[in-house]
């Protein structure tokens, strides 16, 4: 209980100090310089190498002659076109045949008003 007291208290202390602005206070004394460490040698530079020579360059070959391009042969002649026969005569048309005569209808049945039921066997 003791130290439940003790933080709600220092809570409270906390909160309200951000309320409050005071000044600055004058600045302390500035602290004293250290030495500063030896420095130390450096190493000598070494020498750069040789830069080797560049080869030679290989020669391009020749570019081979062209060949002639061969003759055109000369076009045919076009043959003759043959002659048109003629057209024979048309012949004539025969004459058209008489049409026969119309036959007769036989004479009509009369019915006797019974209908007729088949049954078929089983």
């Amino acid at each position: 209980m003791k130290y439940s007291k003790l933080l709600v208290a220092a809570a409270a202390a906390l909160a309200l100090s951000g309320c409050f602005s005071l000044p600055a206070g004058p600045a302390g004394p500035q602290g004293a310089t250290g030495d500063t460490g030896a420095t130390g040698y450096t190493g000598a530079r070494g020498n750069t190498g040789a830069t080797g020579n560049t080869g030679n360059t290989g020669n391009t070959g020749n570019t081979g002659a062209t060949g002639y391009t061969g003759a055109t042969g000369g076009a045919g002649a076009t043959g003759d076109t043959g002659a048109t026969g003629y057209t024979g005569a048309t012949g004539a048309t025969g004459n058209t045949g008489n049409t026969g005569a119309t036959g007769r209808t036989g004479a009509k049945g009369t019915t006797n008003g019974d209908t007729t039921i088949i049954v078929p066997a089983r």
